[in-house]
């Protein structure tokens, strides 16, 4: 049984509720904390989220907003204190991409750049900017930004997806330095994650394709679920990892050592 060390803490999970984030608000949860569920748009599921953490005796409270706007990031922190009374802890989950081969350079418009940057950055760093004031007061205030591998290696679903992650990673550093000591930020790095999304956009028998492909490159020969990228977040953002600032945590199965093996 996991210990309720999180009590009297407050989270809130960007994007949560589905996939990564939703694993995330789950493991928050059950560590005693009162986790914010956050959606721009699936209501539903995210009610789904916050019943599932009710039933297993969480606190948990529901906040629509679009973490692209930065008048959202501020309703979203407000909520939160207006709810639970603090903010110890803020996971920037929430993301978007748009698929486009890396050598079709015709496939994004300046457009399709702006949107993918205005939530995977812009309004990972309005959410901490939102957050910032409270984070201080917490004893041990944390900002986990949930990247990708993409972000390192220039792969995933395109171009700009890629190089919003690279971004993210080097604001990661940048706040890292800048909030310290009250605040400590890191960031995970995710592979290929077992998630309905994926399932959603490239079907059953698609997806099964991708991941055995996946399970042939990375060296460790294995596919993530959210639950397992959610235990390197939940330890990111717990005092578990109180001297650790500033580091990007690859949780890829050991896809980049893979990929150097091909380029040596």
């Amino acid at each position: 049984m996991e210990q309720l060390d999180l009590k009297g803490k407050a989270a809130i999970v960007t994007g949560s509720s589905s996939g990564i984030g939703a694993s995330v608000a789950q493991a928050l949860a059950r560590r005693g904390a009162s986790v914010v569920i956050n959606y721009s748009k699936s209501a539903s599921e995210a009610d789904q989220v916050a019943a599932a953490i009710r039933a297993a005796g969480g606190t948990v409270a529901v906040a629509q907003g679009n973490v692209a706007d930065d008048a959202d990031c501020r309703k979203l922190a407000s909520a939160t204190v207006e709810a639970f009374g603090r903010i110890d802890m803020l996971v920037n989950n929430a993301g978007t991409t748009k698929f486009a081969g890396h050598r079709d350079l015709d496939a994004l418009s300046a457009e399709d750049f702006a949107g993918i940057y205005a939530v995977n950055v812009i309004g990972a760093f309005q959410m901490i900017r939102a957050c910032v004031d409270h984070l201080r007061k917490s004893d041990d205030g944390a900002v986990v930004n949930v990247s990708s591998i993409a972000g390192i290696e220039g792969l995933g679903s395109s171009v700009a997806y890629a190089a919003s992650k690279g971004a993210m990673n080097t604001m990661t550093l940048s706040l890292a330095r800048a909030l310290a000591p009250e605040i400590r930020v890191n960031a995970v790095c995710p592979g290929l994650v077992a998630t309905p999304w994926f399932s959603e956009r490239f079907g059953a028998e698609g997806f099964e394709r991708i991941k055995d492909n996946y399970k042939k490159t990375a060296v460790l020969q294995r596919v993530a679920d959210g639950d397992e990228i959610a235990k390197s977040v939940v330890f990111l953002a717990t005092p578990d990892s109180r001297n650790i600032t500033g580091e990007t945590l690859l949780t890829d199965g050991g896809l980049r050592l893979s990929i150097g093996g091909l380029r040596a």
